[in-house]
């Protein structure tokens, strides 16, 4: 997640600098370092819960009964819900004061994370997803707000680097604490856990909040473009719905009007926008003058298909390393750690990477993601059913090492290019649009694996044929049995994996554990008979349907990435030096 600026300074205290922030002669507040602590804790909280859910996926679709749409949503409506609300929580906080609208979305986060670990069903664990994702949109753009007004000039860099390393260590440990709690199954909460740690973390910073936060606003703070805010986030839902949950109901009417809708509202947005951009006494989300800046331009539709890759990436990872190959949680977040740190590490270097390369850094990160990408193809088509975690570990190292050197320097090389005053407008909607990738990719790549789960099948249960057949032989059964054994479990997983919820059981699969229970044989064999189909076979097809399908997928990314790369030579070239002054920058 990249820094965002409202572009509404707030008055200087006296002795303060212009932009609001303590000046040479003001009395530095002697609990700066404990606020500092209390913001950095909302945004460690929401990297964590961007990424500490996709590895209780698979744990919370068999204890919800959820279909794979749903668990999509409980994914994608926190980042679309985050991304509608981002812009507004900006001015909120620059109209009725910083303070207020960081407690209150801190207040929110924490019960709206009570309620989702309470959750009785999918569908209510959505809808507090979402009133979570419009939580953190409150108190995110708050927190660089009061970092500005707290520190001063010459305290604000090293602020500013705990900020960084704080997004770092959210999205680092998101995957391993989250396996780490599941595997502790504490008091019996499961996967519920990863939302309850939230609740202690939540109450000690509203209560430190209130003791120590000071209240600061904008000077000269704008109106709030509600009507605009409700418009865009009718058009992004109207996108996102149907994309996630439309393939679940075989694509009804409805989805396919709302898909139809979407640019339309989406158009109607920005000619809203364009008449509020021509009245002195309105204030637009977007100024649209800006879009005829290159740089921001450009770097909206990068922000788009760079932020589809990674985490839908990792949605696909995650469930097939624990579906498909029986990885628990825990493991698979610990396959994960090379990446995530890898990211830290790029991001830490990428300063000094983008004094020499400038614009070209982005280039350089998307490229090494390229090569990544390309080695977890590799790895997934030559190991097949036999992959193990650890192989994967190198191509996803390099990988984070590329998202290192591209996230962190990302927004502030698009800012560096924008020559108008409306830099904080731009930072705002670049910030939103990274959300709005977030949730298209998880889509899409739900909509592309499920798909491919279900064509892989056939080809899946065939590599488990020859062992199968063995195992049936040594069981002591006949040709004729072997035939109706063997065709049976071919007919049951091609179901199972084609069906809206893979933990149901089949028809198909049930009437065929009804003729091994009526079949003439003694009770031992068909104990042998159970134990070739389902402890061997099935393991064996689901491992190889799930490992190229996850290969499969891999090319979304990979087009994701390269697009992106071709993208990033569209943009202004500007100097190192411009990129270090715009908020966001390395």
């Amino acid at each position: 997640m990249e820094s965002i600026d409202t572009g509404v300074k707030a008055p200087a205290p006296p002795g303060g600098s212009p932009d609001g922030s303590p000046g040479a002669g003001s009395v530095l507040n002697p609990a700066r370092w404990v606020i500092l602590a209390v913001t950095l804790s909302a945004i460690f909280m929401q990297m964590l819960d961007t990424t500490i859910t996709m590895v209780a996926l698979p744990s919370l679709q068999s204890d919800l009964g959820s279909t794979f749409a749903e668990i999509q949503l409980v994914v994608a409506v926190y980042s679309l819900a985050f991304a509608c609300v981002l812009v507004t929580g900006g001015r909120l906080g620059d109209i009725h004061g910083r303070r207020k609208i960081f407690l209150i979305g801190m207040l929110g986060f924490t019960l709206a994370s009570a309620l989702c670990g309470a959750a009785p069903n999918p569908t209510f664990l959505i809808g507090a997803r979402v009133l979570q994702g419009m939580c953190s949109g409150l108190m995110f753009p708050q927190v660089l707000s009061i970092i500005q007004v707290t520190f001063s000039a010459k305290e604000r860099p090293k602020a500013l680097a705990m900020y960084g390393a704080s997004v770092g260590l959210g999205t680092v440990l998101g995957p391993v604490l989250g396996g780490w709690l599941i595997q502790l199954n504490i008091l019996d909460t499961d996967w519920r856990a990863i939302f309850y740690v939230n609740l202690p973390v939540g109450l000690v910073a509203l209560l430190l909040g209130l003791a120590k936060i000071p209240e600061s606003s904008g000077g000269g703070a704008r109106r709030l473009d509600v009507a605009g805010a409700l418009i865009l986030s009718t058009g992004l839902f109207s996108l996102i719905l149907p994309l996630v949950i439309g393939r679940e109901h075989d694509w009804p009417g409805w989805s396919l009007a709302l898909l139809v809708l979407s640019p339309v509202v989406l158009a109607g947005f920005f000619w809203y926008e364009n008449r509020l951009s021509h009245r002195a006494d309105k204030s637009p989300l977007v100024p649209t003058g800006l879009f005829k800046e290159r740089s921001f331009t450009v770097g909206l539709v990068i922000s788009v298909v760079f932020f589809a890759g990674i985490p839908s990436f990792f949605m696909v990872f995650f469930m097939s390393l624990q579906i498909g190959f029986g990885y628990t949680p825990i493991s698979a977040g610990f396959v994960s750690l090379g990446f995530a740190a890898l990211i830290a590490v790029g991001s830490a270097r990428s300063a000094a990477v983008v004094k020499r390369l400038g614009t070209k850094t982005l280039a350089l990160g998307t490229g090494l993601l390229l090569v990544g990408m390309s080695g977890v193809i590799g790895t997934l088509h030559w190991a097949g059913s036999d992959l193990h975690g650890y192989q994967l570990v190198p191509s996803l190292m390099i990988a984070g090492l590329g998202g290192g050197f591209f996230l962190a320097p990302c927004t502030g090389i698009i800012l560096a290019g924008i020559r108008s005053r409306e830099a904080g407008s731009a930072s705002g909607m670049l910030a939103t649009v990274q959300q709005v990738g977030i949730a298209v990719g998880i889509a899409v790549a739900g909509i592309l694996f499920y798909g491919l789960l279900g064509s892989n099948a056939d080809a899946a249960s065939r590599t488990a044929l020859p062992t199968l057949r063995s195992d049936l032989a040594a069981a002591g059964l006949s040709q004729e049995q072997q035939a109706q054994v063997t065709n049976g479990f071919q007919t049951c997983f091609h179901d199972r994996m084609n069906q809206k919820d893979l933990t149901a059981t089949p028809a198909s699969c049930a009437a065929v554990e009804k003729r091994v229970a009526d079949a003439p044989m003694p009770a031992e064999t068909k104990e042998k008979v159970r134990a070739a189909v389902l402890g061997t076979a099935v393991p064996e097809a689901r491992k190889s349907n799930f490992g190229d399908s996850f290969e499969q997928v891999v090319f979304w990314q990979i087009g994701c990435f390269g697009l992106s790369c071709l993208l990033v030579l569209a943009l202004p070239k500007v100097r190192p030096e411009d990129i270090a002054d715009v908020p966001g920058g390395a």
